[in-house]
């Protein structure tokens, strides 16, 4: 006897993909150093003044209505008044 040979379906079992889960590793973060700059003491008195002029009103005794005047001026006419004042009394070379 000859046996037929069936004709047989088998499914096939579907293989699933197996994913590894990586673990999250902490980075080491780099320690950086900041370095500090040695500030330098300044001496008093060494610097000149800033634009070269150094005025002393010590021993002054003019009121700001003798320098000015009585009536109100403008800021530029004031300067000019101040520097004049200055000038006339020797103050920017002691």
């Amino acid at each position: 006897m000859i046996k037929k040979k069936r004709k047989t379906t088998k499914k096939k079992a579907a293989k699933k993909k197996v994913v590894k889960k990586k673990k999250k590793v902490a980075k080491k973060k780099k320690v950086v150093k900041k370095k500090v700059a040695k500030k330098k003491a300044k001496k008093k008195g060494s610097k000149k003044a800033f634009g070269g002029y150094t005025i002393n009103f010590c021993g002054c005794r003019d009121s700001l209505e003798n320098v000015f005047g009585k009536s109100p001026i403008a800021p530029s006419a004031m300067t000019k008044r101040l520097w004049s004042y200055v000038k006339r009394k020797k103050l920017n070379k002691k």
